[in-house]
């Protein structure tokens, strides 16, 4: 018994020290954990709830407007949770400019929500990242400039463009009317011809059910029910509109492949009809060359066709519906842009060499941009490395959410931010004068690879329409131009008639 005795409290001893050893060891890690993160100062935020998040505290119909308030307390750097999913929020001018210009590599990546990740399978441009999407930026990019994006090829398509969609609108005779479908044809008609080398009329059965797909694909990405499911998959995956989301996917899949096949069949590798067709030569030239591990496949092609239609065709579309809704509450100032239009360019068409002499005009639709604020929080980015940011420690991998309505409204930067003001844009002589603040493109590695095409069809679209008609609120009604839809991407105008 004396043995087993001393040999128990032996053990006891022993366990005792082990235990002591263990807390030690577990408070010094702790201690140096605590230490190490207060000296890297993550940025700041509302305290979150296990699982949720801060998503109680978020107006989930305008996340932005919430966002904007929490900027007020913790600065132009800081952390909320969507779900269990850690953000860094970036707010104001100086700030979102520093970071997506001045640390472009590190704040470069594009961080794919659930649904789109799925969709695209870091295929394409918009959601990809790495070699793929550099070679498919670059590639679209030059092929896009060599099929007239921002010269005189793709002015030309505009202004008959133009005349079709006069056209459409004469035949109204002055009745109220949603303009939304001409205007959704005659943009998407531009994309069309860059891309596949030819336009639709907007009659057309294909294309009509091409664009209804489309614009029912993106409300779907941006509904509350695919956020949800973006934040907890596992719990979501049952939800209708993904299971319709998918299916308009594989839609738009079959269509887009249907054209390729046809395209394929018809091929002059001399003479390039659009986008489709230079990818396929470039293609076949890999393969005949003995290339069989390029980025130029089927998927890429696929995905970077769909990227070029949604966002160089939804953006526009939202902006122009802003700019006319815009015109009818604001008829003085569209009395002012036709006067301009009148004793500048006459009774002929708008071309973009006028722009330089429409000082008045050009600021207007700089202010329509402004102030329509169509991308509020931009798509999510991601860093690609540790980074230490205005005293911040940002860890690799995290999401990343230029808060772009902070820019545009930035009250440090604009005289008026909250109202629709076109002295934004003139100087004192009512010249013509850039806003370093305006970004409604974004900045860096990330922006609008269409800017330029964007310009060119906002400022041709708006002009030739103004030359022809007068755009005012049906009698009796008064829409406020700020009664608007959040889809957490993308704000548009509720639907309404002209």
């Amino acid at each position: 018994m004396g043995m087993l005795d001393l040999f128990l409290q032996t053990s006891s001893s022993v366990s005792l020290l082990v235990t002591l050893i263990v807390l030690l060891l577990v408070y010094l890690v702790l201690t140096f954990s605590f230490t190490s993160q207060k000296d890297r100062r993550e940025p700041a935020g509302p305290r979150p709830l296990p699982l949720l998040g801060n998503l109680l505290q978020l107006d989930l119909k305008r996340p932005y407007e919430t966002l904007l308030k929490v900027k007020t307390k913790y600065g132009s750097v800081f952390t909320i949770y969507l779900g269990p999913k850690k953000v860094v929020v970036l707010a104001g001018y100086k700030t979102v400019k520093e970071a997506l210009v001045n640390y472009a590599e590190e704040f470069g990546d594009r961080d794919p929500t659930q649904i789109m990740h799925e969709s695209n399978q870091g295929h394409g441009i918009i959601w990809a990242n790495g070699d793929s999407w550099k070679e498919m930026r670059r590639f679209a990019l030059t092929n896009l400039r060599d099929f007239g994006m921002g010269k005189k090829a793709c002015e030309n398509k505009i202004t008959e463009e133009c005349d079709h969609l006069t056209e459409v609108l004469r035949k109204c005779k002055g009745e109220t009317v949603d303009i939304a479908q001409p205007i959704h044809c005659a943009v998407s008609n531009i994309i069309c011809s860059i891309v596949y080398g030819s336009r639709y009329e907007y009659n057309d059965p294909e294309f009509t059910s091409l664009i209804k797909r489309v614009n029912r694909h993106l409300a779907l990405m941006m509904s509350p029910s695919i956020q949800m499911y973006n934040m907890f998959p596992r719990f979501c995956k049952w939800i209708a509109n993904r299971k319709e989301f998918r299916n308009l996917d594989a839609d738009i899949r079959k269509h887009n492949l249907e054209l390729f096949r046809r395209l394929e069949e018809t091929l002059n590798p001399q003479m390039c009809r659009g986008f489709v067709d230079a990818f396929l030569v470039h293609k076949k030239n890999l393969e005949e060359s003995g290339i069989t591990n390029s980025h130029f496949h089927n998927e890429n092609l696929l995905r970077s066709v769909t990227n070029i239609f949604s966002g160089g065709s939804e953006t526009t579309v939202t902006t122009l519906k802003f700019g006319l809704l815009l015109m009818a509450k604001n008829p003085k100032i569209q009395n002012q842009v036709q006067e301009e239009l009148s004793s500048v360019v006459g009774s002929r068409q708008v071309q973009m060499e006028d722009k330089k002499n429409l000082s008045f005009t050009n600021a207007v639709i700089h202010e329509i941009q402004r102030l329509a604020n169509i991308a509020p929080m931009s798509l999510p980015h991601k860093t690609t490395k540790d980074i230490t940011f205005q005293g911040h420690f940002i860890k690799k991998g995290t999401t990343v959410y230029p808060l772009m309505v902070s820019v545009l409204f930035d009250e440090s930067e604009w005289e008026r931010p909250h109202s629709f003001y076109p002295a934004h844009f003139l100087d004192k002589d009512r010249k013509f004068v850039k806003r370093d603040a305006f970004l409604p493109f974004s900045a860096g590695r990330r922006v609008c690879p269409g800017e330029s095409l964007a310009r060119m069809e906002l400022f041709i679209f708006f002009t030739n329409l103004l030359q022809h008609f007068r755009f005012s609120p049906p009698p009796g009604v008064s829409e406020d131009e700020r009664n608007q839809v959040q889809l957490h991407l993308i704000v548009d105008p509720l639907p309404h008639k002209l």
